[in-house]
């Protein structure tokens, strides 16, 4: 944790306090130490850093990004500062799930998304099984975080104009698989009932792929007293 380090979280989490009103809630039920794998909705370029900095004073934080993102000057300089770690889409990527499980070992939040791309629309699309195989390999709990809003930042920027950013966080618990041979449709089972997680903390208009909650299941979630 260097000096350039803390300058560009709090240089980014200043002028995101200029640019954005951040309604946030349930921060405070973040631990504070051990590993955490947090997993959130992907609508846009603007949650990753506010998410970021609103969790980086609580403890170590990295997160898992596109490798395109590195093509950007200035994303490039911010994400190496933060040690980002980039991954390939579409491929088995095992030097970016080394790394993750690496930060994980050493007690970091690990951020992902599991949509995988960006929702244009900003509601819910299908999640990728990958993260519970990351969950599940390095035992880490999870804890979701929904947010809405951010998917306007692109259009109130041109016009000066502020986004209101909605923050909410779920409750923390583990992936548990029973002892069960984890396949292909297991995974993504898990991943589903994560991302139904990440519904409940949603407006209904944003839970798109996972609108129907009566139909959710927890068979793979464990919640942690």
């Amino acid at each position: 944790m260097n000096m350039m380090y803390w300058i560009v979280t709090y240089g980014c989490k200043l002028g995101l306090a200029v640019m954005c009103r951040v309604d946030a809630q349930g921060l405070d039920t973040v631990p504070h130490t051990g590993p955490l794998i947090t997993f959130t909705n992907h609508t846009g370029t603007v949650e990753a850093p506010l998410i970021f900095t609103y969790l980086a004073p609580r403890k170590k934080v990295t997160g898992i990004s596109k490798f395109e993102t590195w093509d950007n000057r200035f994303l490039n300089w911010v994400f190496t500062v933060w040690g980002i770690i980039p991954i390939h889409r579409g491929e088995a990527d095992m030097v970016a799930m080394r790394t993750a499980l690496e930060a994980l070992e050493k007690g970091f939040i690990l951020g992902i998304s599991p949509e995988g791309t960006r929702s244009r629309d900003g509601t819910l699309h299908r999640a990728h099984g990958g993260i519970a195989m990351l969950a599940l390999h390095s035992g880490a709990p999870l804890q979701a975080i929904g947010h809405w809003g951010g998917e306007n930042f692109g259009r109130n920027i041109k016009k000066l104009k502020r986004t209101d950013f909605h923050l909410r966080v779920g409750s923390v618990f583990h992936l548990d698989d029973h002892g069960e041979r984890v396949t292909k449709v297991i995974r993504q089972q898990m991943a589903d009932e994560m991302m139904y997680q990440i519904a409940r903390l949603l407006p209904p208009e944003y839970r798109g792929e996972y609108s129907d909650l009566e139909n959710a299941t927890e068979k793979y979630i464990r919640f942690i007293e």
